[in-house]
């Protein structure tokens, strides 16, 4: 095994997009396992949008990463040794190790993975934060029924691929947006979904709306916000529901977006519009984990994951898939399996 760790820590708070220049690869020593202690050996990071929000600097609601400190981030790993004796060399585990190859971490901030399950990197996305992300944000959220039309944006990314899919499952009609011709491809051919639209080259996303929810909108999970979030809302029917996880299209900004004034469509429509927080579901994870792997053994549930190999490649794989170059679930590998 390696005895020098690299690690990637944030160089400077990005203005609008991140650069690579505002990442540094550092060297350092092979951590060593204090007292109840774990080290790891990092497999695969994952790389989330909600990530470049804690680059900015601190408010009152969202801590920041210091200048000069490392990344963080959720990853998979297998123990190289442990003080701690629920943990052997050689268990795979998922845990919060940073932009890292190795790292040490109490053994309560673990958990175990069984490989027999699923592979390793499925701990990253379907049956990860993303999957419960879907699960809980869907189903507790906005109880969809079937018959219902479901719209998903960003929904070729890891979450929303995920929640389309749990819609069809509950025998909604699903509509979803995406960036390229390659991911609507996906949405329809592989994954079922009943429209989809290339939000990028669409003229009239109202107009497109009308054509692939001509019934309106029962139930709108919003991962993007802006210009298609405004468009939505205006079509949405009487006692809709709206679970908002996240707002991707306005981390980047310089300066906030100006958009509609479209609170009036929720007191005419009757509709439920809800902020989300997986966070909020960690004593119901295993509920959610037991019901997504059931899925997947099943063949009900499908995923996709662009991988992108070393710790260095990591701040370049991070800017595009902010920009929506990546399909799916974005990870890194960092060593073997």
């Amino acid at each position: 095994m390696a005895t020098i760790n690299r690690k990637i820590t944030l160089a400077a708070r990005p203005v609008g997009f991140p650069k690579v220049s505002d990442f540094d690869l550092v060297y350092s020593p092979l951590p060593l396992p204090a007292a109840g202690a774990v080290l790891v050996r990092s497999v695969y990071l994952s790389l989330d949008p909600h990530m470049r929000r804690g680059m900015n600097a601190a408010e009152s609601d969202t801590p920041s990463v210091a200048i000069g400190a490392i990344m963080p981030g959720r990853g998979v790993a297998f123990v190289v040794s442990s003080d701690d004796p629920a943990f052997q060399a050689g268990d795979a585990v998922v845990g919060m190790f940073g932009w890292q190859e190795l790292a040490v971490v109490q053994g309560r901030q673990l958990r175990k993975l069984d490989l027999h399950l699923a592979p390793l990197s499925t701990a990253l996305g379907v049956l990860g934060m993303p999957g419960l992300t879907a699960f809980f944000g869907l189903l507790d959220v906005c109880n969809p029924r079937p018959g219902e039309t479901v719209m998903v944006s960003g929904a070729a990314g890891a979450v929303g691929a995920l929640v389309g899919q749990i819609a069809k499952i509950r025998g909604c009609r699903v509509v979803g947006s995406a960036g390229s011709e390659a991911k609507i491809s996906w949405l329809l051919d592989e994954l079922g979904f009943d429209a989809a639209f290339n939000y990028k080259t669409v003229g009239d996303l109202g107009g497109e709306l009308e054509v692939g929810c001509p019934d309106g909108i029962d139930v709108y999970f919003d991962t993007v916000g802006g210009a298609i979030t405004d468009a939505v809302l205006q079509q949405l029917q009487a006692k809709a529901r709206v679970s908002v996880c996240g707002q991707a299209s306005q981390d980047n900004l310089m300066e906030p977006e100006k958009g509609l004034r479209w609170l009036d469509q929720l007191v005419i429509k009757q509709a439920k519009l809800q902020g989300f927080l997986v966070s909020g579901y960690v004593e119901r994870f295993p509920e959610g984990l037991a019901q997504l792997a059931g899925w997947l053994d099943q063949g009900k549930l499908k995923y996709w994951e662009s991988i992108t190999q070393g710790i260095e490649s990591a701040p370049q794989a991070f800017i595009g898939m902010l920009r929506g170059i990546n399909h799916g679930k974005q990870l890194v590998q960092l060593s073997d399996p």
